[in-house]
This record gives structure tokens, C-alpha cells and sequence, in this order.
């Protein structure tokens, strides 16, 4: 399920908690890819970010996506997992979601 929420800190100081959380605190999570894209005129910023992690009860590995951006004037931090599910229906026994809240946790302190 993605969730979208602001926070106080700045799109750079924000992924750097992100991936601290992510890949510092785990022994299977790793950052695949990272983009951004800024304009310093109007002092925005973009950032994806995309991670990839083991998940032993679903026996794969998941990707989870978050996108940071000040567009709007405040910082957004966009997250959504995927990939953990098997079968038809990609049941992934809430993996996804377990993914995600690593995210919620790391930006807890800065969440507005």
C-alpha cells in the first residue's frame, strides 16, 4: 500500500535517513538505483530512490520505491513496496507494508 506524507527536513537530509534505515539496518537491503534532479533557481529537488531487500517469509525479494521531493514547497516522501507477492493473486503476507514502514520509522522524528 503506498503512503505519502511530508516532513521538516530537507529532500538530501531525508534520503540520507532513509538509506541509513534501509541498508544500514539490514543485512539484505540494498539501495539499486538512486535519480535526482533538482533546479537551483528555485531551490527544488526530486530524488527516487530504489531499494531492494530480502524478505525470509516470503522467501523473495522486494523492491520498494520512495520518491522525495519539495515541489509544493515542503518535503513529500512518497513510498510504495512490491514484488513479494507469489502466485495469481501476489499475496505477499504484509512484506509490502513491513517494507514501507522502515520508511515511516526512519522519518518518524520529522514527520509533520
Amino acid at each position: 500500500m503506498a503512503k505519502t506524507f511530508s516532513v521538516s527536513v530537507s529532500p538530501e537530509t531525508a534520503s540520507q535517513m532513509i538509506q541509513e534505515a534501509v541498508v544500514g539496518g539490514s543485512w539484505t537491503g540494498e539501495l539499486i538505483d538512486i535519480y535526482s534532479i533538482g533546479n537551483d533557481a528555485s531551490n527544488t529537488q526530486c530524488t527516487v530512490l530504489v531499494f531492494e531487500k530480502h524478505y525470509y517469509r516470503v522467501g523473495n525479494r522486494l523492491t520498494l520505491t520512495v520518491t522525495i521531493d519539495n515541489l509544493q514547497g515542503c518535503t513529500r516522501v512518497h513510498t510504495v513496496g512490491g514484488g513479494g507477492g507469489e502466485g495469481l493473486f501476489r499475496f505477499d503476507w504484509g512484506a509490502s507494508e513491513s517494507f514501507e514502514d522502515v520508511v515511516l520509522r526512519a522519518l518518524e522524528n520529522v514527520r509533520n
